[in-house]
């Protein structure tokens, strides 16, 4: 079992940036995500890096925004959100291991608990 610990979550005023990371214990052979769930809405991916560093975003709102990356040799993966809006807060969630479409959250194998990210107006 693969425990991803989430940080760097927290509130923030519109316009702000906060970055999360995800600490992957052991090796960090897998494709890596963001996912996140508002209250009262479906989970919702982010963002997704390859193994080899090729990077996906989806969340139309997060396009231009947000960065994901990652340190392979500190197994770390980090997401950072610039201009941040009302609309982005929400819980925030590492996964790892994607075994095909890393945009869909049924082809991950582990998660984090989640780190909450709220962004006041």
């Amino acid at each position: 079992q693969v425990q991803l610990v989430e940080s760097g979550g927290g509130l923030v005023q519109a316009g702000g940036p906060l970055r999360l990371s995800c600490a992957v214990p052991g090796s960090i052979h897998y494709d890596m995500g963001w996912f996140r769930q508002a209250p009262g809405k479906e989970r919702e991916f982010v963002a997704a890096i390859r193994w080899g560093g090729g990077v996906a975003y989806g969340a139309d709102s997060a396009k231009g925004r947000f960065t994901i990356s990652r340190d392979n040799a500190k197994n770390m993966v980090y997401l950072q959100m610039n201009s941040l809006k009302p609309e982005d807060t929400a819980v925030y969630s590492c996964a790892a291991g994607a075994t095909s479409d890393s945009t869909l959250a049924r082809e991950y194998a582990y998660w984090g608990q989640g780190t909450q990210v709220t962004v006041s107006s």
